[in-house]
């Protein structure tokens, strides 16, 4: 597990808003959870796979933990350990960004160099 850095799926539409602001307080699940949900490198697929089942428009985002104070794993109901952000995300944190395509047969694919 990688812990330098954890990711993030977005919109490309929440996206651009969020970069005009330099802040992400997080997705509405995310502000109702009191929390920003984010994956760990081997996690990312998986969460592509159960809350964005054949989206279009999406965005991973790569944001380096070593600044983020507010952050803590937590175990999630399958037993795994997902990375949760008890706090706004400061844009200065993203190292990079990805746009996840939808091929033919409605299946996420992710960039070769995202992690």
């Amino acid at each position: 597990m990688n812990l330098k850095y954890i990711f993030k799926i977005i919109t490309i539409d929440e996206w651009q808003k969020v970069k005009q602001s330099e802040t992400y307080l997080g997705s509405s699940k995310d502000i109702k959870d009191g929390y920003i949900h984010f994956s760990g490198e081997d996690q990312v697929k998986g969460t592509l796979e159960k809350y964005y089942s054949k989206k279009k428009d999406l965005v991973l985002l790569k944001v380096e933990t070593l600044r983020l104070d507010h952050l803590i794993w937590e175990q999630a109901s399958d037993g795994s350990m997902f990375p949760h952000l008890y706090s706004s995300l400061d844009l200065s944190n993203v190292v990079d960004e990805f746009e996840i395509t939808l091929n033919d047969n409605g299946i996420h694919e992710l960039p070769d160099n995202f992690n």
